[in-house]
């Protein structure tokens, strides 16, 4: 499909300061829902802009909000280093609200989907933000004490590596045992493969070690999550 790439656009917080953002439109704008995408530790790159374009390309509109304002990184080193500079409770609740409330003056239901880092934020904005409808979580979780999953009211996939050692299987386990004893609709999907396996740069000698691009799990993966979009977020 003929997809033009999206644009920064600009919109605020709750508590009224600016942010920027990567939003990328559908070829078909009326009645599209929105999802708001959030980045791994990188920052706002190229690759989580081709996660935005492909979702635009399948029928939504997706911003990426800027939660590194403005700054991006392929060092690991430095990557870690903006990750634990980062407020994730002022990321979830101001940053990525506001990316919410933004779409939602476009569109009638909106999405939260993250990777990694941001798949931790997915979790965390689904207890913050009420607005959200439905969330995608790739590889990623905060601390399980942070999450009241009492609050969350919408249905929530998951996309976990069995082989990640970043974020284990057996707490990916605890995770579904909580949500799912406070009644969340839960689907989680666990996959033969290392952490990042969607991410096609997670290939060949610069990627970090721990990390491997499967291609035929990402695409599994992929279809899953736009059936559940196509689920959750379409009247």
């Amino acid at each position: 499909m003929k997809h033009s790439a999206g644009s920064m656009v600009t919109f605020n917080r709750p508590d009224g300061q600016p942010l920027q953002g990567y939003l990328a439109k559908p070829e078909k704008l009326e009645g599209a829902p929105a999802i708001v995408v959030i980045q791994e530790w990188w920052g706002l790159n190229d690759q989580i802009r081709g996660v935005a374009d492909r979702l635009a390309a399948a029928g939504y509109l997706a911003l990426v909000p800027d939660l590194f304002r403005g700054k991006s990184t392929v060092e690991e080193a430095e990557a870690s280093h903006l990750m634990s500079a980062l407020d994730f409770g002022d990321a979830a609740t101001q940053d990525v609200r506001g990316a919410v409330q933004y779409l939602k003056q476009q569109a009638d239901k909106v999405a939260v989907t993250g990777y990694c880092m941001g798949g931790a934020l997915t979790l965390l904005a689904l207890c913050n933000i009420p607005e959200v409808s439905a969330g995608a979580v790739w590889y990623g979780f905060p601390p399980l004490d942070y999450i009241d999953a009492s609050k969350i009211k919408v249905p929530v996939l998951g996309q976990w590596a069995l082989q990640d050692e970043f974020f284990p299987a057996e707490t990916v386990d605890a995770l579904e045992k909580k949500l799912s004893e406070a009644n969340v609709d839960v689907e989680f999907h666990r996959y033969l493969a290392h952490h990042a396996f969607a991410n096609e740069t997670a290939v060949g000698p610069g990627r970090i070690a721990k990390t491997q691009y499967d291609p035929v799990w990402a695409q599994q993966a992929w279809d899953r999550v736009l059936t559940f979009f196509g689920r959750t977020l379409w009247k």
